[in-house]
């Protein structure tokens, strides 16, 4: 019997090593927007100025995402990229992973004005 699940405990490390991860560029400094493609594949869009960290970054793809909301856009969720970890702008925050098929982490959150904190910086009512 335990000969049994370690056999089987080796064959799903065996295929979870062959899914493919999509990463992300790891260019230090750069910010990009991500856009998916109709075919699959992902294209990276710079942003124009470098970004000192993620939470620079973070809230430069959310001003792009307000002032695309603001001229009309639908698009309230996109995809951002930084120094080899994904950024998913979401309505509940900002959530990063270092791949598309990894577990995504809460980074940011929303405060109750809107501005993007860190987790746990705003006190609890």
């Amino acid at each position: 019997m335990l000969r049994q699940i370690a056999l089987a405990a080796a064959a799903l490390l065996t295929l979870t090593a062959c899914v493919k991860q999509t990463r992300p560029p790891g260019e230090a400094g750069v910010c990009y927007h991500v856009q998916p493609q109709r075919d699959g594949s992902l294209k990276y869009n710079k942003l124009p100025s470098a970004q000192p960290d993620l939470e620079h970054c973070a809230a430069a793809l959310e001003a792009m995402r307000m002032k695309f909301l603001a001229l009309g856009g639908n698009q309230t969720e996109i995809y951002g990229a930084y120094q080899g970890n994904f950024l998913f702008l979401q309505r509940e925050g900002i959530f990063t992973a270092p791949s598309l098929e990894e577990h995504r982490y809460l980074a940011l959150v929303r405060s109750g004005d809107g501005r993007l904190v860190i987790p746990g910086a705003m006190p609890q009512e």
